[in-house]
């Protein structure tokens, strides 16, 4: 059998129905440099969606290589409890330089989710030792995701993800999210004062009272097709927590390390959460780990005697994994030393006036919006009825497999294709990649 052959027989692939796999066969890839990837027979493919947004600095990136090399020699892994490591110590000394204000506790876990239900857990019994045992719910935006975990799908509210499972999960209050593309009050989101918000107002009215915490993906709901709200949202959202007792979870996992501009979603609004969520950039998309960072005050309702009870026993294996901060504290450096943010800026509006030109008088195309290098193009049968394509036609996913044909990664999210390219990505690879995406779009729905 040749490795195609092999993985079929062997390996269950995430987030796919393997019978597309006939058709669609697994790509071996072989190496990365850069925004590329190659694959075993040496065909070349532009990862502009980061391998699942993780990739920040480009694969194989130098400085994270050396770093890993050398702190393999030193020590791959120690137990977390009673012990610690200074590339540990010295990456909570460093992103207390970079994450919002207040922010000053970390926790690590080593995925995305885990470090949610280590959120959830954490607000819970936060609440409980505070005197709040009646705050026992969590409120969420309808469209979220936050994870595959049972608590991170019960405060997700995505059917694909979730429906399946629900005997399973925990009750959860959903308020109506923003949307701002096919916004109820005809607004736009750049001038509006989110209106919608009288939905948040009414759910904290009647479950206020019983909610120990809201989750959010702050300012851009991935998974739901990158849908992009203004940061007043936020603003408002902190408010009314703030009113009712109830903490604010910050899923940045996504978000995070200058995907929106900005280093946090949160930036943009000029506040901080109570807890925030990090992960995939983190370390560049070389490891898994993740970090669930809160306040003083939260981590002071825990601090007891022993016999008291409070303690939050929640543990992973590779909590604080030396490797994992390793690969992050040479992001840091990268970011810091190399202006990635700044130079990523400048990017930013070359793509959004390169999608422009090529793309937004296609008459398919409804909307192309965008934040930081985030960037989706929502497809639609009719641009002034704001018509959805029929989901069983697929045809995010027929433009997809044409796409890879065409040495171009564009994983779509239903009738949304997007944009979230490495930070280091350049303005010839970024035009490359917005000429391969039309002649893809050209190829299944005319030009």
């Amino acid at each position: 059998m040749d490795l195609v052959e092999k993985d079929l027989k062997y390996i269950w692939h995430p987030c796919s129905q393997m019978k597309d796999y006939e058709e669609l066969k697994p790509i071996i890839i072989d190496r990365g440099e850069g925004v590329y990837l190659y694959d075993k027979d040496g065909k070349t493919f532009l990862d502009i969606v980061s391998s699942w947004w993780c990739n920040l600095l480009g694969h194989c990136n130098p400085t994270i290589n050396a770093a890993l090399i050398d702190q393999i020699g030193r020590l791959e892994h120690v137990i977390f409890a009673n012990f610690s490591h200074e590339p540990a110590i010295t990456l909570c000394e460093q992103l207390m330089e970079i994450i919002p204000t207040g922010l000053s506790k970390f926790n690590f876990s080593d995925n995305g989710s885990a470090a949610v239900e280590c959120a959830l857990k954490m607000s819970f019994q936060y609440q409980y030792q505070t005197g709040h045992k009646e705050k026992t719910k969590f409120m969420c935006l309808t469209e979220g995701y936050h994870g595959e975990t049972l608590g991170a799908l019960a405060v997700g509210s995505m059917d694909l993800y979730a429906k399946m499972y629900q005997p399973m999960l925990m009750d959860t209050n959903q308020i109506e999210a923003p949307d701002c593309y096919r916004c109820p009050f005809q607004k736009n989101r750049d001038s509006c004062n989110c209106e919608c918000f009288v939905y948040a107002e009414k759910a904290f009215a009647d479950h206020g009272d019983e909610t120990c915490a809201m989750i959010v993906e702050p300012l851009v709901q991935g998974s739901a097709g990158m849908r992009i709200y203004p940061p007043l949202y936020l603003k408002k959202l902190r408010a009314l927590c703030d009113r009712y007792g109830v903490l604010l979870i910050a899923d940045e996992i996504a978000t995070g390390f200058g995907r929106t501009g900005k280093m946090f979603a949160f930036d943009h609004a000029s506040i901080s959460p109570d807890i925030m969520c990090i992960s995939k950039g983190l370390t560049g998309g070389y490891l898994p780990m993740a970090i669930t960072i809160t306040t003083d005050k939260i981590f002071d309702a825990f601090y007891a005697e022993y016999s008291e009870g409070k303690a939050f026993m929640h543990s992973h294996t590779y909590s604080g994994n030396p490797l994992g901060c390793s690969a992050a504290l040479a992001v840091q450096k990268v970011l810091r030393e190399e202006r990635i943010l700044e130079k990523a800026a400048v990017r930013a509006e070359h793509l959004t006036k390169r999608l422009n030109e090529t793309l937004l008088d296609h008459p398919n195309v409804g909307e192309i919006r965008h934040i930081g290098l985030i960037h989706a193009i929502e497809l639609v049968t009719d641009k002034q009825a704001k018509t959805a394509f029929d989901a069983e036609l697929r045809i995010g996913y027929q433009i997809y497999k044409k796409a890879l044909e065409k040495g171009l990664i564009l994983r779509p999210l239903g009738n949304v294709l997007y944009f979230n390219p490495p930070l280091t990505i350049t303005e010839t690879e970024l035009d490359e990649a917005v000429g391969l995406c039309a002649e893809a779009i050209a190829e299944i729905l005319g030009s």
